[in-house]
């Protein structure tokens, strides 16, 4: 199949699934997969809810609201772009919990290109913020475009050296907010010579949990990630644990033990990260890989397969089954493997209703097919 741009309805449809309470990336995908249709999963949506045990429903996210925020986006000069869209980064759309819209300002044809995350400590040291601006201007010479978050320190320094070759700014909060303040003009920059991506609504002020989600977004776009300073609980090693969970490289510039700057990229290295000393160890790694996304760029083997089964209500399972699979779980994630071999049922049935409890806002889905009680 190859990829094309959405309908105008199916794309609305796809931004009022993504914006509705109790629907992740995940979920939103499982949906489709299930219902053929976006506009088809937002009719399932309240007998979902009601069976799961939501009091008082779920209603799906407005379409007015979501044509409002379209008309914001576009307006402020990005767009919104589709997971099963040409332009959607191909590397970002292999993960399992790819947003399924980004909004993007500035230059898109940036998107596809091979690239390097580079992050670390926002208080940098000068030393840090040095070799972050000397790596990445040498690797942005070498055909690589550097994905940053456009926070302070080493974030800035990346930003700032690959401005001129190609650079990309995922920010935790809406398309229009800049954070932090200080870095407005940078953003300004990035806006007329690089990109800038966010997952968040329109106009959202960023908050402690955006940030981890925005950090997945860095690695998810690039072939590995560079870790300049950090410390051992930072979310710099958050995003290198994202990078190793989705098959990223990831290099470490090593430091003194007596810097706790330091002490999370020594530990990187122990832990088998590349050991980054120049540029040149980073460019030759890149170019040993192979930009081969699990899906073929031209076609679309991750667009869900039409599955349609009305778009109302699925013939619902036994209520003993709800009580059983509820009885199974608690705050630690298990795999949804072992409930579906632990529930005694048809499979069908167990994947329903685990997609019932989690729109009732009962449990909730984690990367790597994985479920808890919320």
């Amino acid at each position: 199949m190859t990829r094309k741009n959405l309908d105008p309805k199916e794309k609305l449809a796809w931004l009022q699934l993504s914006r509705t309470e109790n629907i992740g990336p995940i979920t939103f995908y499982k949906l489709l997969e299930r219902y053929g249709s976006a506009a088809n999963a937002l009719k399932a949506i309240p007998d979902l809810a009601r069976r799961g045990g939501r009091l008082g429903g779920l209603k799906a996210f407005a379409a007015d609201l979501a044509e409002k925020e379209i008309e914001q986006v576009e307006k402020y000069g990005a767009r919104l772009i589709a997971r099963d869209e040409p332009d959607y980064p191909a590397l970002l759309a292999e993960l399992e919990d790819a947003p399924p819209l980004i909004a993007v300002l500035g230059n898109a044809a940036l998107l596809p290109k091979p690239s390097l995350g580079v992050v670390g400590a926002r208080n940098a040291s000068l030393a840090g913020r040095r070799i972050a601006e000397d790596f990445s201007s040498k690797v942005a010479a070498a055909g690589y475009v550097i994905v940053s978050g456009l926070a302070r320190g080493i974030d800035t320094a990346a930003h700032t050296a690959s401005l001129s070759t190609g650079t990309i700014a995922v920010v935790a909060g809406g398309i229009d907010i800049v954070y932090p303040r200080e870095n407005e003009k940078l953003y300004r920059q990035i806006a007329e010579q690089g990109a800038i991506i966010a997952e968040s609504p329109f106009g959202t002020e960023p908050q402690a949990r955006h940030f981890p989600r925005r950090n997945r977004l860095v690695s998810g776009l690039s072939l590995g990630v560079l870790i300049v300073e950090a410390a051992l609980k930072s979310g710099s090693l958050i995003t290198a644990r994202m990078a190793a969970e989705q098959n990223r490289e990831v290099f470490a510039v090593p430091g003194s033990p007596l810097d706790p700057r330091a002490e999370g990229t020594n530990k990187l290295i122990q832990d088998g990260a590349h050991l980054a000393l120049s540029a040149d160890d980073i460019i030759h790694e890149l170019r040993s890989l192979r930009l081969k996304p699990l899906h073929d760029q031209a076609d679309g083997p991750w667009q869900s397969p039409p599955r349609p089964i009305g778009g109302t209500a699925d013939q619902a399972p036994d209520e003993s089954l709800r009580m059983r699979i509820m009885e199974m779980l608690n705050s630690t994630p298990v795999q949804i493997d072992e409930v579906i071999r632990a529930a005694g049922a048809p499979v069908s049935d167990v994947l329903i209703v685990i997609l019932e409890l989690e729109i009732a806002g009962c449990i909730e889905r984690q990367p790597g097919n994985k479920i808890n009680l919320m």
